[in-house]
């Protein structure tokens, strides 16, 4: 199966943005060679990028202390063990504790070191850290694997606290849904909302052996999906057939 989510709120398409951005930075950073080293540093820049936004850190807070109070009313439910409900919950406190304690933006104390904004200044430029713009880089390029993955390990350790809060309160989302089996009948599905209740992400799981792709819209009152499928002239073309796929819908 080959899983697709489609967020419906935009605070967590900004969630889900970082959520890629910090697994790509953990696989790059595990590596030893020089061109991963330099992606990693890339997708650090990003990560700082989407992290300018002013109210991200107090959305992320409000979140985590909003999870929290739902979980709380769970307690003395005889369907909820007890020991389960208390370990989410530290969790929740620890990741809260741990991003409202951090002074400013996440990834701010990054901005007080020259060398790597002289590196951010010119990395969006094509070719712009070649050896004769940037001397200094290239010679940290040369170092020892390990030399450099320390000072990477570093310079993430900034970002722990935003990647940390991120990873939860996207994990506590997709449990809240529950995948259903549905029709596309002729390759399109559409589905109205209940009034109510407010959905934040769409999941869309489909047999990748069907090598169908999935166009998905939706808003807070209805979600539709339509199933395509690349044709001879390598464009994109809705499917005819009825096909059966998972949905859940997370709030």
């Amino acid at each position: 199966m080959i899983l697709y989510e489609y967020p419906l709120h935009e605070r967590i398409r900004t969630y889900l943005r970082l959520e890629h951005l910090f697994l790509r930075l953990q696989q790059l950073v595990t590596r030893m060679d020089p061109l991963d080293h330099h992606f990693a540093l890339v997708t650090l820049f990003e990560i700082m990028d989407v992290a300018a936004r002013a109210d991200l850190k107090s959305d992320l807070l409000k979140d985590l202390d909003k999870q929290k109070h739902m979980l709380d009313g769970y307690r003395g439910n005889p369907a909820i063990a007890e020991a389960v409900l208390d370990k989410v919950i530290a969790e929740i406190d620890q990741r809260y504790t741990a991003l409202n304690t951090q002074q400013g933006k996440a990834g701010q104390p990054l901005t007080e070191n020259d060398w790597l904004m002289s590196i951010r200044s010119r990395i969006s430029i094509p070719g712009g850290t070649c050896e004769f713009d940037l001397p200094s880089y290239y010679a940290w390029q040369h170092k020892t694997g390990v030399s450099r993955q320390a000072d990477l390990h570093q310079w993430t350790d900034t970002l722990t606290a935003l990647g940390d809060a991120v990873h939860l309160l996207l994990k506590l989302l997709r449990d809240s849904g529950t995948p259903q089996k549905v029709i596309a009948n002729g390759g399109q599905f559409q589905q109205n909302l209940p009034q109510g209740r407010t959905f934040l992400l769409l999941r869309v799981a489909l047999d990748v052996t069907q090598g169908l792709v999935p166009e998905i819209s939706g808003n807070r009152l209805m979600v539709s999906v339509r199933l395509m499928r690349a044709g001879d002239d390598q464009r994109a073309h809705l499917v005819a057939d009825d096909v059966a796929f998972e949905l859940a819908l997370c709030s």
